[in-house]
């Protein structure tokens, strides 16, 4: 086994999910990390902060000697045990710290010493990180989308994970997209889903595909912004537009933000889940207020008050429906028509979900 995993190792490590020991404080794991990445740190936040302080007052030598007074009895058995029990499950486990320096290197050496050895990251988190970030430019700086686009409901999330060669910008995000497209679980860090990103495309099938689906999204995707070479080129990519009735798209937005939702809130809140489902679908539809006019948002409100209702005294959801049709021919599509006139020179197919999946086999067949 090597002492350390090369740059030139790292597209490998990633496709392959290798187990990734974090090695550094809570602090930073919570601002970015990676996907198959367990934080067991050296230092927890207070005694990162102690160490980082002494070290601008008193130098390197000062630091290294209060971190090991920080980290020995007890404390080290315990980190001791705790990195063993996640080799012992993970064998094939390497670890990192922020640079590959002194909190990984001190690491190895320890549970080299027990009898454990693991590699490390050449350069560490940071390294990592830049190889991730250089892959989502070398992406977006090539003419390989094709952006799958359509009314609001046309499925074409759905469509695009039915491919081969396509990446899930909303499912990195862990959001739906649009006013009613939060999740019950948080979306990631701004780091962490760009890292997945970045993997999702080192992940695809055949390096040289040069067609890669891509569902239509604006600059954000909730709380997350979307890196701007990468929406950059997406605002110049080839747009494929997927054609559906409003009925079926009617149904597509019930399952998808109702059903789906209201599952999602019952099993995390069980009791409540279908108060929260409600507190916060009637959230949704008031961040649009002004958009709509009072007039559509008190009708609309006033159906999903009643749907919301039926729901809790029978069970029966089916009248979520009638609002969604509403909203679907009174906002979203005008809105929709709106923009897609100013895309239209990008426009290379239109038609409905079979066609589509016909003619993006034909330019390539590759994401089947």
């Amino acid at each position: 086994m090597p002492d350390s995993i090369p740059q030139t190792a790292f597209a490998d490590l990633l496709k392959s999910d290798t187990p990734l020991l974090d090695v550094r404080a809570p602090i930073e794991y919570a601002r970015g990390s990676f996907p198959s990445a367990t934080n067991i740190a050296l230092l927890n936040d207070s005694a990162r902060e102690q160490v980082g302080t002494l070290y601008k007052q008193r130098g390197y030598d000062a630091a290294v000697e209060l971190g090991h007074k920080l980290i020995h009895g007890e404390i080290k058995d315990e980190l001791l045990r705790q990195w063993q029990q996640h080799l012992k499950a993970y064998p094939s486990t390497v670890l990192y710290c922020y640079r590959g320096g002194q909190r990984s290197k001190l690491v190895q050496q320890w549970l080299a010493e027990s009898g454990y050895e693991v590699p490390l990251i050449e350069g560490g988190f940071k390294a990592l990180r830049r190889f991730l970030i250089d892959k989502l430019e070398q992406v977006s700086s090539t003419d390989s989308f094709i952006i799958a686009g359509g009314k609001t409901g046309c499925g074409k999330t759905h469509l695009i994970n039915t491919l081969n060669a396509s990446v899930d910008l909303e499912g990195r995000a862990n959001h739906r997209g649009s006013a009613f497209g939060r999740r019950v679980s948080p979306q990631p860090a701004q780091i962490d889903f760009e890292n997945s990103l970045a993997i999702d495309f080192i992940k695809l099938p055949n390096a040289n595909l040069n067609r890669v689906f891509i569902e239509d999204e604006s600059h954000s995707i909730g709380s997350i912004h979307l890196p701007p070479t990468l929406y950059a080129s997406m605002k110049l990519s080839s747009l494929a537009i997927i054609e559906a009735t409003v009925s079926s798209r009617t149904s597509v937005i019930f399952d998808d933000y109702i059903h789906s939702n209201y599952l999602d809130f019952t099993a995390v809140h069980a009791e409540e889940g279908l108060r929260l489902f409600s507190e916060s679908l009637m959230a949704s539809l008031d961040k649009i207020r002004r958009r709509l006019g009072d007039d559509l948002h008190t009708q609309i409100r006033d159906i999903m008050e009643s749907a919301l209702h039926a729901q809790s005294v029978s069970g029966d959801s089916s009248q979520h429906k009638d609002w969604i049709k509403i909203l679907l021919v009174n906002y979203y599509d005008p809105m929709y028509d709106y923009q897609l006139a100013k895309k239209s020179d990008r426009i290379v197919f239109r038609g409905n979900e079979d066609e589509f999946l016909s003619w993006a086999k034909s330019i390539n067949p590759e994401a089947f």
